[in-house]
């Protein structure tokens, strides 16, 4: 089954060009002009991916980034979004929200086919994790709930745990604040996000040089490195 691709734009050359690039890559597409149209398709097909303009009429693309993660049901669909807009903060607020990739305009078909690509591929191994992870001498062990470094166990409660394997999981990916109490604490409005740095802090401690691992981004969240 051909993995579905919603593409949401205002112009309609930007719709033509990506549908048939992502349609010549095997990719099944339906687009969506403006944010209410979008909502409503990503609710009703949840594609597997979407590619999403920022400046969009009426409800801008941050906006439906931002009412997708709030909703269960399509807080994990991937988003790739694109925008005329090249400033870093325009980048960080995306992230911040939950975007996973970010292409500014004017941009390659064949570089968005490689970032598509990329990250599909990546959510289909999440979809079969691992019962092991090992990075160096730091091994987590899902099944057994426990982490180790060197081989000696490092004692954890179960929300630091949960806090280190989410990361380790999507190395190399930034997680925003709020995307870890969405995963983490599953989302809880009475929790301040400054919940997230309080436990960071106390993992970091705990697994002492293993902590290396941890890589804080600046403005917009965490990050785990190999």
């Amino acid at each position: 089954m051909k993995p579905r691709i919603l593409v949401v734009d205002d112009e309609p050359e930007i719709i033509e060009l990506v549908e048939f690039n992502l349609k010549q890559a095997g990719y099944a597409v339906t687009t969506a002009a403006d944010g209410a149209e979008a909502l409503k398709k990503v609710r009703a097909q949840k594609p597997d991916l979407i590619v999403l303009d920022v400046m969009l009429p009426e409800m801008d693309g941050f906006e439906i980034c931002k009412a997708l993660r709030l909703d269960a049901a399509t807080a994990k669909v991937p988003i790739i979004m694109l925008t005329a807009k090249a400033a870093e903060i325009d980048r960080v607020l995306g992230l911040e929200l939950g975007a996973d990739d970010y292409l500014t305009k004017p941009f390659s078909p064949r570089e968005l086919m490689l970032r598509v690509k990329k990250i599909l591929s990546r959510s289909q191994s999440e979809e079969k994790p691992k019962e092991q992870l090992r990075f160096g001498d730091l091994l987590i062990d899902l099944p057994r709930h426990v982490v180790a470094w060197k081989n000696k166990p490092i004692e954890m409660t179960a929300t630091e745990f949960k806090l280190l394997t989410i990361l380790a999981q999507r190395s190399g990916r930034v997680q925003s604040r709020d995307q870890l109490l969405r995963d983490v604490w599953e989302y809880d409005s009475l929790i301040d996000t400054r919940t997230v740095d309080t436990h960071m802090r106390r993992l970091r401690e705990k697994i002492g040089p293993a902590a290396k691992h941890l890589d804080t981004v600046r403005g917009v969240g965490y990050r785990f490195v190999e």
